[in-house]
């Protein structure tokens, strides 16, 4: 009987231990969630490849749009150039076959006239989409416009160079001559055919307007040597070429002295090949004037810039008429200067110096002042004069300092700040210029771009860089 009970006691333990343990392995498999975070993670999945599917088609769309505009753009930037000979819409339709677009080009277009040409171009390409498709969008598209304009405006330049003494150093003058030669055939090119006109305005320590110009204005007349006017500084605030002023006539004489009776170095330049050259489109005849042009006398760069500034000035457009009807100047500039803020006329001054501002000096009235004495000091230097016929502590008796560096550089910047208020582009050039001459010549630009520091034959890059400027071509779409 006890070992019937042990049994049993033995038997209840055992199926109690069976029990506890299926009901411990039930529990677990209820808390067992491995099998639900697998399904998350596949439908995770699933949908991430599909959105970076789609990111792929995009990313492949993105690139045939790109690829689309790029070549397009290049197209029509080729096609619109004014230079070239080709029908535009076959180098349009070349560009994109070349860059295996041929069939994308969708339409060409292209409008021209005297002295422009727009050339305008759509394209469109298709692609098979890929997991875009799951989303019932079979292909991709891709397109791109693009428009070109080279116009080459109506321009109005005043070219203005110095021809001091010190360009006679390093090369310099022959340097000028071939940059500023290049500048006028690359301005008065093919296609520019009474758009351009071009004023060269060659300056040293003055500048001779020339007699055709100087018998529009009222001045009081001394001689017939070389044909200067003095200006007083009032008229540096203003573009204005003011006709209520009677100017007085430079004086004649030559200050710079080597020891000889030399003549040919006068203040005001003397030769016709120095004289301005108004509104003109003669590419030859500018060329021709400034291969002649010969170092001389000092610098006087605020009356080369007043110069070039009122030969834009609606206020000289009496000048350019009267030039236009004694046959000077060609009759297609009748009305010019236009009046500011014409929209179809840029008016800009391309002001160039190897140097800075100095002294200029002047003979003294009581010695300038009767025709015996005109005619004495256009024969006789006045150096060479005085030092054989006047003691040297009289000699200061005899002249008088009319400007110095300081009221040079004033007066630039008085001149080029109306011009600049009134619209004028003003490029400048420092030749191989000190460190205050190029500072001069910068704040005289219209912006620091605008300003160009040379050494050497870098002159002709500058020249070319603003001619080319000029007549831009420009992507407006």
């Amino acid at each position: 009987m006890e070992k019937q009970t042990a049994c049993w006691r033995v038997l209840r333990a055992r199926s109690r231990v069976s029990l506890m343990a299926r009901m411990r392995g039930s529990d677990a498999f209820l808390r067992d969630e491995e099998g639900s975070m697998s399904y998350f993670a596949l439908v995770s999945s699933l949908v991430m490849m599909a959105f970076g599917g789609i990111g792929v088609d995009m990313v492949f769309t993105e690139l045939n749009r790109t690829k689309v505009q790029n070549t397009l753009d290049r197209a029509v930037l080729a096609a619109a150039d004014l230079d070239q000979i080709l029908d535009p819409e076959d180098v349009v339709a070349d560009y994109m076959a070349k860059m295996g677009l041929g069939d994308a080009l969708v339409s060409s277009d292209v409008d021209e006239g005297l002295n422009y040409r727009i050339v305008t171009a759509d394209g469109f390409v298709e692609a098979p989409s890929n997991f875009i498709g799951l989303l019932g969008i079979d292909t991709t598209t891709a397109s791109g416009h693009a428009q070109a304009t080279e116009r080459f405006n109506k321009v109005e330049v005043s070219l203005v160079v110095d021809i001091s003494g010190s360009m006679v150093n390093n090369n310099k003058m022959e340097n000028l001559k071939a940059a500023a030669s290049d500048f006028v055939d690359t301005l008065l090119s093919d296609g520019s055919d009474d758009l351009v006109s071009i004023s060269l305005v060659p300056y040293s320590e003055q500048v001779n307007a020339g007699p055709e110009i100087l018998s529009y204005l009222p001045v009081n007349w001394k001689h017939g040597f070389s044909h200067c006017l003095e200006m007083p500084n009032s008229v540096f605030g203003s573009t204005e070429l003011d006709t209520s002023i009677r100017y007085d006539q430079m004086q004649h004489f030559q200050w710079n002295y080597d020891g000889r009776n030399t003549l040919t170095d006068t203040v005001c330049p003397r030769y016709d090949y120095e004289r301005i050259t108004p509104f003109s489109q003669d590419a030859t005849a500018l060329k021709r004037q400034i291969g002649k042009l010969t170092p001389r006398a000092g610098t006087s760069i605020f009356l080369g810039m007043k110069w070039g500034a009122a030969l834009l000035d609606p206020s000289s457009r009496n000048i350019a008429s009267g030039l236009i009807a004694d046959g000077e100047v060609d009759s297609v500039f009748e009305g010019r200067p236009v009046d500011y803020g014409d929209e179809d006329v840029l008016k800009t001054v391309v002001l160039m110096t190897d140097g800075q501002h100095d002294k200029s000096f002047r003979i003294r009235d009581a010695y300038y002042n009767s025709e015996s004495e005109y005619v004495q000091w256009s024969k006789t230097n006045l150096w060479y004069w005085l030092n054989r016929n006047v003691y040297e502590w009289q000699r200061g008796n005899f002249y008088y300092q009319k400007y110095d560096a300081r009221t040079g550089d004033t007066l630039l910047d008085n001149i080029c700040t109306a011009a600049k208020d009134k619209g004028i582009i003003i490029w400048s050039i420092g030749f191989e210029v000190a460190d205050h001459g190029a500072d001069v010549m910068e704040s005289c630009a219209s912006s620091p771009s605008h300003f160009f520091r040379v050494e050497g034959t870098e002159i002709s890059e500058a020249f070319s860089t603003i001619a080319h400027t000029l007549n831009q071509l420009r992507l407006t779409q």
